[in-house]
């Protein structure tokens, strides 16, 4: 791996199947689709490659089968400019998404682990998580890979994704959370502010309102969101996580990072999300890095 890797997100990566339905089914019901498209994808590997296209040199630490599903992934983890040499090639299948997605730009997922859920974590791992000025990682790969990479790393952000109660053990290593609302309330109930008693700062994102800023020292600050027509959610969260983690290295080489630096990271991390729903699937929805500034002059400069 390269001596200079900035951000290193230790997560899944998945190969997506994904249906264009009307409307999402409900339980017992059957819909028909259109025509189905395959493609890269997984929390980690979204927010790996939004890392990478928003300039912070990134590595990913995932397992791949040694399957075509897995040479896909490499194929676009790479093509995006991410460091694979942590790689671990499995003996178990490539983790595989089912993703419905209605005509108002909505989804619904289920995610079949495979490879995901043999990952481990190597001495080189470690040693690259310690390295790192930024750290980030989900819920779909094993949580004590989580809880690891946690104990390991100097600046530790946990996208708590998919939903789940979560030990105190592991949210008492996390610098930074980021969570929807229904993440949230899984954690803390159905009061935000009661994610402070759990980690020093939190992110709450409120879908097309933006998102919530919350710590400790400071009072809870709103980021509207960014008005678009929308074509396709999947990987909006996956593409707000990578790039608040880039920004966010990109503050630490000041040695700190603070409220401003976290409210600037959130707001392009909030127009990179608002790019990205206009651009149906997973990875190729991700914005690179000058669309987002772009974007980012227009509504904050």
């Amino acid at each position: 791996m390269e001596p200079d890797v900035e951000v290193v997100v230790v997560g899944s990566a998945n190969v997506d199947l994904v249906l264009p339905v009307q409307r999402i089914p409900r339980p017992g019901e059957t819909v028909l689709s259109g025509e189905m498209s395959r493609g890269p994808g997984g929390k980690g590997a979204n927010q790996a490659v939004a890392a990478a296209r928003a300039g912070a040199r990134t590595a990913m630490v995932v397992a791949l089968g040694a399957d075509e599903g897995g040479d896909l992934l490499r194929e676009a983890l790479g093509g995006s400019g991410v460091d694979l040499s942590l790689a671990i090639k499995s003996d178990a299948p490539t983790g595989t998404a089912i993703i419905t997605v209605e005509e108002s730009g909505e989804n619904s997922i289920i995610v079949a682990p495979g490879a995901n859920g043999r990952l481990t974590l190597s001495p080189e791992s470690l040693t690259a998580i310690g390295a790192a000025k930024v750290v980030l990682s989900q819920l779909e790969i094993p949580f004590p890979v989580v809880q690891a990479a946690a104990a390991a790393s100097t600046y530790f952000i946990l996208n708590a994704a998919p939903a789940a109660e979560l030990a105190d053990e592991l949210l008492a290593e996390v610098d930074l959370l980021v969570v929807n609302e229904t993440e949230a309330e899984a954690i803390a109930g159905p009061e935000r502010s009661a994610l402070l008693a759990k980690v020093p700062a939190a992110v709450v994102t409120l879908g097309g309102a933006g998102a919530v800023i919350l710590t400790r020292d400071a009072a809870e600050i709103a980021v509207p969101g960014v008005p678009v027509d929308v074509v396709d959610t999947t990987a909006a969260g996956d593409t707000f996580c990578g790039v608040l983690a880039a920004a966010l290295a990109n503050a630490s080489a000041n040695d700190s990072i603070t409220a401003a630096d976290l409210t600037n990271a959130v707001r392009r991390a909030n127009v990179a999300a608002s790019l990205s729903v206009q651009v149906a699937g997973a990875i190729p929805s991700v914005p690179h890095g000058d669309a987002v500034d772009a974007r980012y002059a227009e509504v904050y400069l």
